[in-house]
């Protein structure tokens, strides 16, 4: 037996959850379509029905091969939904977590095609701001693109521009996922079309490396080094598409390419990539990055390390760290930031089981160094007195009286 929502469609089954709902197959008037229904405690806030009823022109308007069309709203007691396109297929994150990152032909042609639909939102006067692999679908009944890519598709538009409010944001500081959020959005200004830009050249890095560039470790820390940290180099790529992807990393929201001039170009790309395969990049330091996030923020020991989060959609999620307090402002790449290579030195060469410079591990080694250091130069300090102190008493002692020094102790 279906759920009905609304008046002209059923829920079938749940095909995924997420922080904002609850994603359903279900039927409608016109076939299969997928039914994303909003948490109740959302479905009861008065300032967000009437957002969502707000928002609706503008959703079901968006209409392009790239974008989950949006076929209806609905309010309906404490049912608030969205009646979607059903893609028949997975969604980016699955097979990232399946084949850890992708060759560099099939990445670029899948982020292409977001910065079409992005760039089909942007025109319409829409921002995503939650662009992220969970959000890309794959449409697997869909002709093969380059590198045997299957056609991708935005989804989730609007979701978290309805959610968001000055009083959520107030109670949660900041809304979306830490690894993909602009610093602009962290330093606490509007989000603008430039945000996407700077979460789907992200979604690149991380396809192409396997891990994002600013991840890893509390999510206090991610923030921080979103808005304070230069993005480090990945090597075996071309000149031509490090540039784009630092380029659409900017701090600055202005030096950020548009979406329509981006999917242009990495489409250029595409030639040079063929039959490259997926790079061979050393990861980072993952529970070094943790240790070293937590005790940043934590003076007392821990029993284990914290798992890497993500900063809330909604509330009521996972609370998160938003301390802006070293966030730095925004600034425009310095021209050795834009360099690159096709040979590029993402990580320094190092024998297996090594400690790479400069990593989250070296620096954690170093501090322990640096106590280990101090604590034996202590104990060096004692010895030295005590050795003194001894020969001294052993001058001042009795002559007559017996040296048991080197002898062993008297038997009973």
């Amino acid at each position: 037996m279906g759920r009905k929502i609304g008046s002209r469609y059923t829920a079938h089954q749940i095909l995924g959850r997420g922080s904002a709902g609850t994603v359903w197959l279900g039927e409608g008037p016109e076939g299969p379509v997928a039914i994303k229904l909003l948490r109740e405690d959302l479905a009861s806030d008065q300032e967000l029905v009437g957002r969502f009823v707000q928002e609706r022109t503008a959703l079901l308007s968006l209409d392009h091969a790239r974008v989950v069309g949006v076929h209806d709203l609905v309010v309906d007691g404490n049912d608030l939904a969205l009646v979607m396109d059903l893609v028949r297929g997975t969604d980016l994150r699955t097979r990232l977590e399946r084949e850890r990152r992708l060759a560099p032909e099939a990445a670029v042609a899948i982020v292409a095609d977001v910065a079409d639909a992005l760039a089909a939102a942007h025109a319409a006067g829409i921002v995503h701001r939650d662009v992220k692999p969970e959000n890309v679908l794959l449409d697997m009944q869909g002709p093969l693109g380059p590198g045997g890519s299957h056609p991708a598709l935005l989804t989730d538009f609007g979701v978290a521009k309805l959610i968001d409010s000055p009083r959520r944001t107030r109670a949660t500081k900041i809304i979306g996922t830490p690894d993909y959020l602009a610093p602009e959005i962290i330093e606490g200004l509007p989000p603008r079309a430039a945000v996407d830009i700077y979460a789907l050249a992200t979604v690149l890095y991380e396809l192409l490396a396997g891990f994002t560039p600013f991840g890893g470790g509390h999510p206090g820390a991610v923030l921080r080094r979103h808005v304070t940290e230069t993005v480090v180099p990945l090597p075996g790529i071309p000149d031509e598409l490090w540039q784009l992807m630092v380029q659409c990393l900017a701090k600055a929201p202005a030096s950020r390419l548009r979406a329509s001039e981006l999917a242009a170009r990495l489409r250029e790309q595409l030639p040079l990539l063929a039959g490259m395969p997926p790079l061979d990049v050393d990861e980072p330091d993952a529970e070094a990055q943790a240790d070293e996030a937590y005790e940043e923020t934590t003076p007392e020991p821990r029993e284990q390390p914290p798992r890497r989060g993500a900063v809330p959609l909604v509330p009521g999620a996972t609370p998160s760290d938003a301390n802006r307090d070293t966030h730095t402002s925004m600034r425009v790449p310095a021209p050795d930031e834009l360099a690159g290579g096709a040979r590029g030195t993402a990580r320094a060469p190092r024998t297996p089981g090594a400690v790479r410079p400069g990593s989250a591990r070296h620096r954690a080694s170093a501090r322990r160094r640096r106590v280990t250091l101090g604590v034996a130069g202590v104990v060096l300090a004692a010895a030295v007195g005590a050795g003194a102190w001894y020969a001294t008493s052993g001058d001042d002692a009795d002559p007559a009286a017996p040296d048991n020094r080197n002898s062993a102790p008297p038997v009973p």
